[in-house]
């Protein structure tokens, strides 16, 4: 890396609790989000609780600050998370290999791996989850439903461990082949394995009891890892990234 670049690093604008956890030569770079921090703003005032705390152009899907010395950068946002999931999160500092990278997104040629605790345990302790979607997006919220729909999504699911002395909990790594808005909460929770602290698609007792008896609130939900192959400048590249779980999961 050259100083340029190692500057350019160094100077991103970072999020409450955001950290680097790996880059390459062209510029590809994996965030890892907290819960609770926005993937970028949704609205004026959002800055200071998103990524990266500066603006935000909706069209090009960047953030755009300016550097010491006056220099205007940019950071293309690859994915997304939701606000309440935390983990690996995508970025680049070239938007045409921000695009293509989205694109591999779209044609699920990345690898992402979740990790999830959930009320109650798994029939099995490996399940391929096939499921029909229907996703309905009205004033910019997003609700999807199981069962009723005509989107594919599939995910693959492994049980970690299992076990809890109030009410069982289990460990879960999720792998989505297919990759739709809410896939692994409304996956989870249509198998009687809702994610605890979902506030959407989960069981609102039982997070209420798990926040009293644990004090913690949160979506337990998180980006574990991504990785990937691509093409750039006429090279191929191989990227991955891991966010270490957090250790409110040690739950059980």
């Amino acid at each position: 890396m050259s100083a340029a670049e190692d500057r350019f690093w160094s100077e991103l604008p970072l999020g409450p609790g955001v950290v680097g956890l790996a880059r390459d030569r062209n510029g590809v770079v994996a965030l890892a989000k907290p819960d609770g921090v926005l993937s970028h703003p949704n609205q004026t005032g959002d800055e200071a609780r998103s990524l990266l705390r500066t603006g935000y152009a909706d069209v090009e899907e960047c953030y755009i600050w300016v550097a010491p010395g006056g220099v205007e950068r940019r950071l293309w946002l690859v994915n997304r998370l939701d606000r309440a999931t935390s983990g690996v999160i995508l970025a680049a500092t070239d938007g045409e290999l921000a695009q293509a990278m989205r694109l591999q997104f779209r044609d699920k040629q990345i690898r992402k791996v979740y990790t999830a605790l959930v009320f109650g345990a798994p029939k099995h302790p490996c399940e391929t989850w096939k499921d029909h979607l229907k996703i309905e997006k009205t004033g910019g919220r997003i609700r999807t439903a199981a069962g009723t729909g005509h989107i594919p999504a599939e995910s693959l699911m492994t049980l970690v461990r299992s076990g809890g002395s109030q009410r069982r909990l289990s460990l879960l790594r999720l792998e989505p082949r297919t990759g739709r808005s809410h896939q692994l909460r409304v996956q989870c929770a249509r198998r009687g394995l809702p994610i605890v602290g979902d506030t959407t698609y989960g069981d609102f007792k039982a997070n209420r009891d798990f926040a009293r008896l644990n004090g913690v609130r949160r979506m337990f939900l998180h980006s574990l890892e991504t990785s990937f192959s691509y093409e750039f400048a006429g090279r191929r590249n191989e990227f991955a990234a891991r966010a270490p779980l957090p250790p409110e999961f040690e739950t059980i």
